[in-house]
């Protein structure tokens, strides 16, 4: 064997070994809209698995996120619930411009806990019930949804005085899963494995189109694992969980 030839074998191999070495293997802190939950927690996963590289996963409501992200909290990579926070991080200097994306499309459903309770939009016109739950819409862009939709259904002053807030999606779901609330607007990855209660997927044309993007934070620009991570959430892996999870995708539904 010439030598040439042996010392590419062995340089080929010590770089194989410093690829499959957990040393080099990083950590991203990820701050997740609360309604990305379940998927994101399988994408970590996955990504964990085939990269080495770990996701330390937070979730919480978009508009909170938004608002510790200026305040400097430790996070590389925010998954917003919309789109609008992710432009206007990298407008103020704390995004990386140009690596924003829509990782996912999010879809609104009316849900209750009571079997047969929830059919049609008829349930809101009639109004037979005390307590309907939404997302903060303040900080949670599926609370806007909400609103846009009693609005263009035109019940949204009657049924005002029913409203109660969550401080997120998860919240949200949360009193109607506990039976605080009759119902409520939740996104429909939150009821993808549930057999109970009823629901009504809200048409898209009620409400605006919930673009969730993805952004590198400019604390992440040196982050290998930050920068794998949004290479893999864009990859055919994740965007199988995502649609599993209820989800649209940018090109399908």
């Amino acid at each position: 064997m010439k030598l040439q030839t042996i010392k590419l074998y062995v340089l080929s191999a010590v770089l194989f070994g410093l690829l499959a070495n957990p040393c080099f293997a990083e950590t991203v802190n990820v701050a997740v809209a609360a309604n990305f939950t379940d998927a994101a927690k399988e994408i970590a996963k996955q990504f964990k698995e085939k990269s080495g590289h770990d996701a330390v996963l937070s979730f919480g409501a978009s508009g909170q996120f938004y608002t510790q992200i200026k305040e400097n909290a430790p996070f590389q990579v925010f998954l917003s619930a919309d789109e609008e926070r992710p432009k206007k991080l990298i407008e103020e200097g704390f995004g990386v411009g140009g690596s924003e994306f829509t990782y996912a499309i999010g879809k609104l459903v009316l849900w209750s806990k009571k079997s047969g309770f929830v059919k049609n939009e008829e349930v809101l016109k009639k109004g037979d019930f005390s307590k309907l739950s939404i997302a903060n819409p303040a900080s949670a862009p599926y609370g806007v949804a909400a609103i846009e939709v009693m609005k263009a259904l035109k019940v949204y002053d009657a049924l005002q005085p029913k409203i109660v807030q969550g401080n997120n999606i998860a919240q949200a779901f949360q009193f109607v899963d506990t039976e605080n609330a009759e119902l409520g607007f939740i996104a429909q990855s939150q009821i993808v494995d549930r057999k109970e209660g009823a629901s009504w997927q809200v048409p898209q044309k009620l409400y605006s189109e919930i673009k969730q993007d993805a952004v590198l934070l400019k604390t992440g620009e040196k982050n290998e694992a930050a920068k794998a991570f949004l290479v893999f959430l864009k990859g055919s892996v994740a965007k199988e969980i995502i649609k599993k999870f209820g989800y649209g995708i940018v090109g399908r539904s």
